[in-house]
């Protein structure tokens, strides 16, 4: 009996962000506008049917090094209202990567009660439209 042994080509690869903290402007209530948050993020962003070897060159993958810059920069924009928004905004430059199939993002204010409170959302990029 012959055993098939896996090729080394990855179904999916997952580059995350976990826990980063940052100083942000939200919040929809008159109090949160006065100060920065402190504000955590997650991110898992999936890279799904990756058939090609890593080159060991960083241009060859989608880094999390991308996904930090996109949270300091939307921050630096400006006050947002809404966890949901700011979510909204990280999944869409996650997604505007081609090799990212799946977005997760979670956001929590650390600063509001005792504990966290925040939003998690999950996009999926859509499929193309076939013609029958």
């Amino acid at each position: 009996m012959k055993i098939e042994i896996a090729d080394n080509r990855v179904d999916l690869r997952r580059v995350f962000v976990r826990d980063l903290v940052l100083n942000g402007k939200v919040g929809a209530y008159p109090e949160e506008r006065l100060a920065e948050q402190h504000v955590r993020f997650s991110v898992h962003a999936d890279i799904v049917g990756v058939a090609e070897p890593v080159d060991d060159q960083l241009a060859s993958v989608f880094s999390y090094d991308r996904i930090v810059d996109a949270i300091r920069k939307i921050l630096a924009d400006g006050h947002t209202n809404l966890l949901e928004t700011l979510a909204e905004r990280i999944a869409d430059f996650c997604l505007e990567e081609p090799r990212v199939s799946r977005v997760h993002v979670q956001i929590e204010k650390l600063d509001r009660i005792d504990g966290a409170v925040g939003v998690e959302l999950t996009r999926h990029r859509r499929a193309a439209l076939t013609a029958r």
